[in-house]
């Protein structure tokens, strides 16, 4: 039977590169970016003012000068007035240039303002200044022109389109989003807006496998298939060129009305393993058709379903959409409580996640009835990753976690 480490390089084998789509900025958030970003001009472009007070030549404070007589105002967004004479100043607004003949600003907290008789208005310094460039921003402080601000295969969040807006960025190339077929598999299923008899349930797994590929950035469509050869012969076909990847739920294991492992060998799809060595989803099934779709075949049991997505179809669906990076490791949590699991296989354990005071993460087991206790999954934070060959884990260990919230 395959290990989690080899059914984990297997899927990560298939991945290949998503053709781009060039979109407007609006339109790009969530999506991954296929181009570099660079800094169309120095950050900041010029020597831009911190605090609203008055710009004043430094030298002028270092010979003793205190009094000042103000010459002028300037607004962000006007064009610099020079300060002529260094023993006066100009009152300064938050975000403009530093006007030439000045290196320094003085807040307003630090300052008084007084008319005199003659009409004059004199600034009186209460608090000196430290050094020459107080309260500025210097130009190229932050980055310079050409440098990469968002390197490929970014996620763009709301902090990275500001960026890319502020070096007008109209328009950026992005990865397309992964195209999926989810497919539900069983006679006992019905839709949600059915009243289900006594022996029948709804279709869940296909809308939290669909949630889950939209959350990915991906596309999803549901599709359903009866416990029926003939149907999963004619039906499975045109999602294998239709889709990027094709997440089925259901009829993988031993029973006898599982034919999905051989329905996708008569569809051309090469399996890649079948079953790995882990509890829950232990007959997961996953391959590849040589001129179409990866397959996750997933075992029905909902907890099954969802730790193998987790596990291995999103970060596929994270890494068609960013060849460049390397897969993100997963978290690491301490075990807040004693776990024994004698089974010689990899544990999903499901855990609930908190910050401890002392900055550790812990990760608390929570209680499930089996891999068909879907609502076990509402008050848990991810799965816990207790290692093969172990059976005792006491509380204080650290495990990797693959988080889901």
């Amino acid at each position: 039977m395959t290990t989690v480490e080899e059914a984990t390089r297997l899927v990560l084998s298939t991945v290949r590169t998503l053709p781009t789509e060039r979109l407007p900025l609006p339109d790009t958030l969530g999506r991954v970016l296929r181009q570099a970003v660079t800094a169309d001009r120095d950050f900041p472009p010029f020597n831009r003012v911190a605090m609203d007070g008055i710009a004043l030549n430094y030298a002028a404070i270092a010979q003793g000068q205190t009094q000042f007589e103000v010459v002028g105002i300037q607004f962000a967004g006007q064009p610099p007035t020079p300060l002529a004479s260094p023993t006066t100043t100009l009152e300064i607004m938050t975000g403009a240039m530093l006007p030439p003949g000045t290196d320094t600003v003085v807040r307003y907290e630090d300052v008084d303002i007084a008319a005199q008789p003659d009409g004059r208005r004199v600034a009186t310094v209460r608090v000196l200044p430290p050094k020459a460039g107080h309260n500025v921003h210097a130009q190229a402080t932050d980055r310079h022109q050409g440098d990469v601000l968002l390197p490929e295969g970014t996620l763009l969040g709301p902090a990275e389109v500001a960026v890319a807006a502020t070096v007008g960025a109209t328009h950026l190339v992005v990865a397309q989003r992964p195209h999926v077929a989810v497919v539900s598999t069983g006679d006992e299923l019905v839709e949600l807006d059915q009243a289900p008899l006594p022996y029948q349930i709804r279709r869940s797994n296909s809308y939290m496998l669909q949630a889950a590929v939209w959350q990915a950035g991906g596309r999803a469509e549901r599709f359903h298939f009866n416990d029926d050869p003939d149907a999963l012969r004619q039906g499975l076909p045109p999602l294998l060129h239709q889709y990027d990847a094709v997440l089925l739920s259901g009829g993988v294991s031993m029973g006898k009305a599982d034919f999905l492992p051989a329905a996708l060998a008569e569809a051309g799809v090469e399996q890649l393993f079948h079953g790995v060595q882990q509890r829950p989803g232990k007959p997961f099934w996953f391959g590849q058709h040589p001129q179409g779709a990866v397959v996750f075949a997933l075992p029905g049991n909902p907890v099954s379903t969802f730790v193998n997505y987790c596990r291995y179809a999103a970060p596929w669906l994270r890494a068609v959409q960013q060849p460049t990076l390397p897969q993100p490791e997963p978290t690491f949590a301490v075990l807040a409580a004693d776990v024994v699991f004698r089974p010689p296989v990899t544990h999903f354990l499901l855990v609930s996640l908190a910050s401890a005071p002392d900055g550790r993460l812990l990760a608390t087991p929570e209680r499930a009835h089996g891999s068909g206790d879907l609502a076990s999954l509402l008050p848990s934070s991810g799965f816990l990753e207790l290692p093969i060959g172990q059976d005792k884990f006491p509380a204080g260990t650290v495990l990797p976690v693959w988080r889901f919230r």
